[in-house]
């Protein structure tokens, strides 16, 4: 990925001046990558500058490298993080594609450990935790960069990092080849990137790893004349501890990147937040956790150091003073050599290089220009030994790889001139090699509906097998898929989805006999809708007496459950009284839905004072509730009572 910010080039391009999508005004070239060119630009209508990055002309019509390129503005637009660079938008103009994103007056973090050196200790903690914070954010939302390092990283003059160039990021664990080839860069890769097996989070933990040690050090851990030569090193070799090159810095940041460089995944740092935590640890001062220093002793075993004064290293620990970002940006550079006087050179060697080249080939045709020769039939074979024989018979093979669902990997599956066709000697055979069946994106369809999520499947050329599962989510609606949305398969391929045939089903208490209140309570505690229903009964008010569907039977939550709650009985027993007193008689009968009428009688026998002494109506006897019933109670007087009338 180029550096946002790097200085205007000097060569010419047609695109400077120009209004490019209609909308955006390109000023001046920024860099270039492997597929792409940057340009600074300005938006038109939103009056704002941009970086430009637009698909290489040659790569346009890549579908290997279209695909990259859409790749990387889909992961990046859906990250929004103070620590990665916004995407504003993307789009297909002019023959090509580009994406428009922020644009970052600074640098990119290599060029400046290659100008300054290594970091301060401080600087180079804080940078570590900013890529770290980016790389957080982008796992939690199932995205692998998959190619961290400081070419990746912008700085601006404030210190602030932001990542870039998700070119390579997949969704979730994936493997790390793409046409046959190991992606990413040797130095930055993690050991299984570099046997291209499955990476994880873990594989981009390793590759913060490597930039830890080069902030540090000013080098990398491995180094190597090929890359294939740092790849196995990357496999087999262990990383010589920061400290032993730099003897300030302290043993827990050597543990630190000794854990993160580990070979196998299960010993590195499981997460972000893990390695940041022991960054934060050491930047004040306090020791790495426990299983940072079992991970990095069971890594690397030194013998002990001869006795020597104390250091950093061996002092008791201290807080690493702080020292503001910027102070590593903002110093002055050492004057650089004049370039011109080699640049003159090196053209002037380049062209007569070239001439000489065409001089040779003028040559060469004019003396083969009188010979030709029979093409041969080439389909069929591997590319490997086609390529051999049209060499053989002093032609040109052009390898044109492509997808074929009917030839297997690496077989040509057709070619021009046609067998038996008669070229001159120098001549180009074009042969199409099958890079084995076409591929496709898997639209991610959970949460849809099962007839939205097949028909997306079915125009991504992709095949399903269905499994119905319990589930809180309605009936019907897919909640997991494998593979999973945004993984590049196979057209044909069979996507295996997890339906939801709604809740687990529960049984239903029986609640008949129980109060409405409590009864509803119990339901609704289990998930189920309740539906009250009154009726008339003999049974106290309130009653549940019946209930559908019958105690036993099973219904999902939210289910409805209909409770048969009596009215009350239409008449009722009237209590017997007699011989009460009279606050616990009229207590009784108004429990029992009656109103009391109190009558008074004179007595002598102070043992039936304030005792009812008859009822009207009389206990046991049927009256609708509110029924009047008259008691008589018994008043002590001292006078004889009189004759009866």
């Amino acid at each position: 990925m180029p550096t946002l910010s790097q200085p205007s080039m000097a060569v010419s391009d047609t695109l400077i001046n120009t209004l490019f999508d209609g909308r955006y005004r390109i000023m001046r070239k920024l860099g270039t990558g492997g597929m792409a060119n940057v340009y600074l630009a300005e938006d038109q209508e939103l009056g704002r500058r941009v970086a430009i990055k637009i698909l290489d002309d040659r790569h346009a019509n890549d579908d290997q490298f279209v695909e990259r390129f859409r790749r990387e503005a889909k992961n990046a637009a859906g990250l929004s993080h103070p620590n990665i660079v916004s995407i504003y938008d993307r789009g297909e103009a002019e023959g090509t594609y580009y994406i428009a994103m922020e644009y970052l007056d600074g640098r990119s973090l290599k060029e400046l450990i290659v100008s300054r050196g290594p970091a301060p200790i401080p600087i180079a903690i804080d940078y570590a935790r900013q890529i770290l914070a980016a790389v957080r954010f982008a796992h939690r939302h199932g995205i692998v960069h998959r190619d961290i390092k400081p070419h990746n990283v912008l700085v601006d003059a404030e210190g602030r990092l932001k990542v870039t160039d998700f070119g390579i990021a997949r969704a979730g664990a994936s493997q790390m080849t793409e046409a046959g080839s190991i992606i990413g860069t040797a130095q930055y890769l993690s050991p299984e990137q570099a046997k291209g097996a499955a990476v994880d989070q873990t594989s981009d933990l390793y590759s913060v790893g490597v930039v830890l040690y080069e902030l540090l050090t000013g080098v990398v851990p491995f180094s190597g004349d090929t890359p294939v030569e740092i790849a196995m090193k990357h496999l087999s070799t262990l990383p010589v501890p920061p400290s032993e090159k730099r003897g300030e810095i302290p043993r827990d940041l050597d543990l630190i990147v000794l854990r993160a460089l580990a070979k196998d995944p299960a010993e590195r740092y499981q997460s972000a937040e893990e390695m940041d935590a022991d960054l934060e640890r050491v930047l004040r001062g306090a020791a790495v956790s426990p299983a940072t220093e079992e991970a990095a002793t069971a890594i690397i075993s030194r013998p002990p150091p001869p006795p020597v004064a104390p250091t950093a290293i061996t002092q008791a620990r201290q807080p690493v003073p702080f020292t503001p970002p910027a102070a590593y940006y903002d110093y002055d550079e050492p004057r650089r050599r004049a370039f011109w006087p080699w640049l003159l050179a090196l053209l002037f060697v380049a062209a007569a290089g070239v001439g000489g080249y065409f001089l040779y080939n003028e040559i060469q045709r004019q003396i083969n220009g009188a010979t030709s020769v029979r093409v041969d039939q080439y389909r069929g074979l591997r590319e490997i030994l086609a390529d051999q024989k049209i060499r053989q018979r002093g032609l040109v093979p052009n390898v044109v790889r492509e997808p074929n669902s009917d030839t297997p990997e690496t077989y040509v599956f057709k070619q021009d001139p046609q067998p038996g066709a008669k070229v001159n000697k120098g001549a180009q055979v074009t042969i199409y090699s099958s890079t084995g069946p076409p591929k496709t994106t898997v639209p991610n369809v959970i949460g849809l509906d099962t007839s939205d999520a097949l028909s997306r499947l079915a125009d991504a050329g992709l095949k399903w097998k269905l499994t119905q599962v319990n589930s809180s989510k309605q009936s019907g609606t897919v909640i997991d898929q494998t593979p999973n949305g945004g993984a590049s398969v196979d057209k044909g391929s069979v996507v295996n989805l997890k339906v939801s045939k709604g809740p687990q089903p529960v049984a239903i208490p029986d609640v008949r006999g129980s109060s409405f209140a409590t009864a509803s309570n119990q339901l609704q505690g289990l998930g189920f809708a309740v539906l009250r229903k009154d009726v008339s009964s003999d049974q106290p008010k309130d009653t549940v007496v019946d209930q559908s569907p019958n105690p036993g039977t099973s219904a999902t939550p939210g289910a409805t459950i209909t409770l048969f709650v009596s009215k009350g009985p239409t008449t009722s027993a009237v209590p017997d009284v007699t011989s009460q007193d009279q606050a616990s008689a009229q207590a009784q009968l108004q429990a029992s839905g009656f109103r009391v009428h109190i009558v008074t009688q004179p007595v002598t026998d102070s043992s039936q004072d304030g005792i009812v002494l008859s009822q009207d109506p009389q206990g046991g006897k049927q009256a609708p509730p509110g029924t009047v019933v008259t008691i008589v109670v018994g008043k002590l007087t001292q006078q004889q009572p009189g004759p009866p009338p």
